[in-house]
């Protein structure tokens, strides 16, 4: 523990907390201090000026990556008759009813994304309290409860996050890994950024945008400055 300590103070030294980074600096630098030994996750995190108390200033929905995630994520279907076998043509992991609903009922969370059809969410619903607090039930505004499966796993496997701002108005994405190219973590981020810039709700008052940082897993966080951001 104490030689992973010494590399994150080493990496500490290299950011200029007083500094807003441009950036295609900021992500530079991010890739730079990774301090772990895996394939760290390039998170970015919008401190927003909003009021999140009020439902018109509530933000959430989805954009898919245009160089993807890094992970592979594992797609749970509850569908009925024909759209079994559509969610199944389009890459589904798991594909069911009844018998999925049970198992989580049971503790099984071997997937890491659900999509439903409107005509499960009677049933699928039952189960809010088990995957609400873990942000993973399905809602329309990120287009996981929807007719068209093929569209909505499609777009999850091809690197389709998922955004929502807390109770602090703050919103954590992801925007790759380490290894990536700077240029496609740069390409993610501005995805990103003008995703959430353009969510800005009209009830909102004063500074939007009050702060944007990225970050490694376990790494520093570095300052960006959003006037930066083409």
């Amino acid at each position: 523990m104490a030689k992973k300590g010494k590399r994150l103070q080493e990496a500490v030294k290299l950011v200029d907390r007083s500094k807003f980074y441009a950036a295609e600096e900021a992500i530079a630098l991010a890739k730079e201090t990774s301090t772990v030994k895996f394939d760290a996750t390039v998170e970015v995190a919008f401190k927003l000026g909003i009021d999140t108390r009020k439902n018109d200033q509530q933000i959430r929905g989805a954009v898919v990556l245009p160089n993807g995630t890094g992970k592979t994520q594992r797609v749970l279907v509850f569908a009925k008759g024909e759209k079994l076998k559509e969610a199944e043509a389009a890459g589904a992991d798991y594909v069911g009813d009844a018998e999925y609903i049970n198992k989580i009922q049971q503790g099984w969370f071997d997937f890491d994304v659900i999509v439903a059809t409107p005509d499960m969410m009677g049933e699928v619903g039952k189960l809010g309290r088990v995957l609400g607090p873990k942000g993973l039930m399905p809602n329309p505004k990120t287009g996981t409860v929807t007719f068209d499966v093929t569209k909505a796993i499609q777009e999850i496997k091809a690197g389709k996050v998922e955004y929502r701002a807390d109770k602090a108005g703050i919103i954590h994405a992801p925007i790759g890994k380490v290894s990536f190219d700077a240029e496609k973590l740069v390409e993610n981020f501005n995805t990103v950024f003008d995703v959430v810039q353009k969510a800005k709700p009209a009830a909102a008052k004063g500074t939007y945008m009050k702060s944007v940082n990225v970050t490694t897993t376990m790494g520093p966080s570095i300052k960006i400055d959003a006037s930066s951001v083409k």
